[in-house]
């Protein structure tokens, strides 16, 4: 545990440790003290007025009965980990961040797609799940020009609305539901034995939502019994104690970090800040977009790709993220004698800074016109 001190409104504030610009964006509301979100008990919370947690917390009655806790923050997109109905029963006000980290897991699926030396040209995509990171990588993906198919029950009207059969049996399919347990349409193992059967032979399965959207078992089965298909997995049923001899089966994998740019977790604890100064009736403080532009006013960092390249696009996308690193490290933890669930959750502490592709930029004359219209739309900025 750790704690600091901020002259404020006399707040006591209880986060998670691993969000960040805490001092920024909370530090002048009174008191703040950072625990492991993992573990966050009752007790921790027994004179705290806000608490803020990322998606490891689970936040319920059992939690927060009897505290005078007022606001819970979830600096991430999804709300399954949140009791929402049982907050709204007893007057405390919550919020997410949905969107922040939308384009740091579409960044994600292109960098897999660049380690796993997938072209994506001409080739179709399958969506599911078109909400916020759904939603951003169709529209990136009608720029580049590529075909879709979208399944998301709650948008029938998608232009690109089509059965979930028929979404996955495209090329490249990327699952991005959040998990739903209950309801017309819930989605916990949605992509089960026969939804993993019509994925085509040659096909990528890109899984970066919630782990138990994919029934990690029936996916085990299906790589054990013939690989047919290569499969990324960011997210993992039961996290962060994850199956081992799925993790060795799978092309790509990572600790659930595919939202994890420095980018993405700066605007979720921007977001939260305004959604708790709205509901507490609190001010901002001035400098409340500070922290987000610290890495922009550094400028961007050139990069170029290997001299005589085949594949520049792929030379460069690698050079700003490489998810064969994170795959390195989840493997070796596997290996080694540290428990499973606690090198999943180390490796989702100590994770290294990353930039989103904004931050860089090229002047290669190598590359072809197209390579620069496409680089553009993704992010990178070509001189």
């Amino acid at each position: 545990m750790s704690e600091s001190h901020a002259q404020g409104v006399g707040l006591k504030i209880v986060a998670d440790e691993n969000i960040p610009a805490l001092e920024q964006y909370f530090g002048d509301l009174g008191t703040l003290v950072r625990y492991p979100g993992r573990t966050l008990t009752r007790e921790q919370l027994i004179d705290a007025d806000i608490l803020l947690v990322r998606s490891v917390t689970r936040v319920n009655q059992s939690l927060l009965e009897g505290t005078p806790v007022r606001f819970v923050g979830s600096c991430t997109i999804g709300t399954d980990h949140l009791d929402t109905d049982w907050m709204e029963r007893n007057g405390i006000y919550w919020s997410a961040a949905p969107g922040c980290n939308a384009n740091s897991v579409v960044e994600y699926v292109f960098c897999a797609l660049a380690a796993l030396k997938v072209d994506w040209r001409g080739r179709s995509f399958g969506i599911v799940g078109c909400g916020n990171v759904g939603g951003l990588l169709q529209k990136r993906l009608h720029t580049l020009g590529a075909s879709c198919a979208i399944y998301d029950p709650w948008l029938p009207d998608n232009p690109d609305f089509a059965p979930l059969e028929q979404v996955l049996g495209q090329d490249i399919v990327c699952l991005h539901a959040p998990l739903v347990k209950s309801g017309p349409f819930p989605s916990l193992h949605m992509i089960g034995e026969e939804q993993l059967a019509q994925i085509r032979d040659d096909a990528v399965l890109i899984s970066a939502g919630r782990g138990a959207v994919v029934d990690n078992r029936a996916l085990l089965q299906e790589l054990q019994r013939e690989k047919r298909f290569k499969t990324v997995l960011d997210v993992w049923e039961g996290e962060p104690g994850i199956n081992t001899e799925l993790l060795e089966l799978v092309d790509l994998g990572s600790p659930h970090i595919a939202g994890y740019s420095l980018d993405g977790k700066l605007a979720g604890t921007r977001m939260i800040r305004e959604a708790l100064s709205n509901a507490l009736d609190l001010a901002l403080p001035e400098n409340i977009g500070d922290a987000d532009n610290t890495q922009a006013e550094a400028g961007r960092t050139p990069i170029e790709p290997v001299k005589e390249s085949a594949a520049p696009i792929v030379d460069l996308l690698l050079q700003m993220y490489d998810p064969r690193e994170d795959d390195a490290r989840l493997r070796e933890a596997a290996r080694g004698t540290e428990p499973m669930a606690k090198a999943f959750d180390r490796l989702r502490r100590e994770y290294p800074e990353r930039l989103e592709f904004s931050h860089y930029r090229t002047a290669a004359q190598t590359l072809g016109e197209k390579d620069r219209e496409e680089l553009a739309v993704l992010g990178l900025k070509c001189d």
